[in-house]
């Protein structure tokens, strides 16, 4: 297939488009490249880019793709609460226009990147399914409820969206990101001898390796259509669904025995939700997880040291979307609707 990856240059993205390059697809990015210059380690290997905004692509700028993977957003709790108009903008326009620039196209397949924080608060420790009804909190858990909708409803004979619904990302990746919770811990215990928890550690949370996800996103792609075919899938595995109290003391272990400290105000995150996975286990009997908490942990720790990662790298702007985005606004580089004011220039 030849494939169409936005924000290939992200934690996800610069993972899955080499994944997808190995699996044997002609990739082709497209991203507005705001981590340009935040490299982590030797950095990825990169496809050809597009170089367009999916707020402004066009049905000529996908005409030959067979596929699209859409992982592109403002892409998480934090920097979706900057602008909440901006974040539907950006996330759910965006999509849409990408979207049906797709179908025009002609591009059979379209893979959304959306989120299991749609479930919000289902904190009652019972695991929950596809069906279950959907409580988003923020404005990006909000984003996604609103594209899976739009795109399922675009659905055609011809054209076959998916929804991946993805368990909280973690991991090593050439864009590392420090502002999910296991690579948070980590980097925690690493940069201070402690693993620091802001709430008070019960709510709930699924995990899933960056690279579970690119190896999830090539089972979809490769899967027939009768099994996608305008399908919302939970992404990770029932044996990940964890407490934060418990990936902290996971994290501890792995780093030598760091102490956890709860530094916050001790209050309960609203945001819980404990997931049940089975229906992308059973449309994808042999599909296998390779990575679980602990070893995600251990990764972590091993790249930590490789890289030179220090307190510098944690409290810096490189590894933490809301803080480069917000740099890049006060140099300037970015007018207030996140568009460039000048080209991204690496190491700015």
């Amino acid at each position: 297939m030849r494939v169409l990856v936005t924000g290939h240059h992200g934690f996800i993205g610069s993972v899955t488009a080499p994944a997808l390059e190995d699996a044997g697809h002609d990739v082709v990015g497209a991203d507005v490249r705001f981590y340009e210059g935040c490299d982590f380690g030797n950095g990825a290997r990169e496809p050809e880019d597009a170089g367009f905004d999916v707020r402004d692509v066009v049905p000529e700028q996908l005409a030959g793709f067979d596929a699209v993977v859409h992982l592109a957003a403002l892409s998480n709790d934090p920097v979706g609460e900057l602008d909440a108009g901006l974040t539907e903008e950006i996330n759910f326009e965006g999509t849409m226009r990408l979207a049906r620039a797709a179908r025009e196209a002609k591009v059979g397949r379209f893979v959304l990147a959306s989120s299991c924080s749609m479930y919000g608060a289902s904190g009652n420790g019972v695991p929950v399914g596809e069906e279950a009804a959907l409580d988003p909190l923020t404005a990006y858990a909000r984003s996604k409820v609103m594209s899976e909708r739009g795109l399922l409803e675009l659905a055609t004979d011809d054209f076959s969206p998916t929804a991946m619904r993805n368990a909280t990302a973690y991991g090593a990746s050439p864009r590392l990101r420090l502002d999910v919770v296991l690579n948070n811990l980590a980097a925690w215990a690493y940069t201070t001898g402690r693993v620091r928890i802001l709430s008070d550690g019960t709510p709930w949370r699924p995990l899933v390796h960056v690279r579970d996800i690119a190896a999830a996103t090539t089972a979809i792609l490769a899967a027939p259509r009768e099994v996608v075919h305008a399908q919302a899938f939970n992404i990770g595995s029932d044996a990940e669904n964890y407490r934060v109290s418990d990936i902290a003391e996971v994290v501890a272990e792995e780093a030598g025995g760091c102490e956890v400290e709860y530094a916050g105000t001790g209050d309960p995150d609203p945001r819980s939700y404990r997931v049940d996975f089975g229906k992308f286990r059973k449309a994808f009997p042999d599909f296998e997880f390779g990575w679980s908490a602990r070893s995600g942990a251990r990764e972590l720790i091993d790249a930590f040291s490789a890289t030179g990662f220090d307190t510098s790298s944690f409290e810096g702007d490189r590894y933490v979307r809301l803080r480069r985005i917000r740099t890049l606004l006060d140099q300037g580089a970015l007018d207030s609707r996140l568009r460039w004011t000048r080209a991204p220039a690496a190491g700015s």
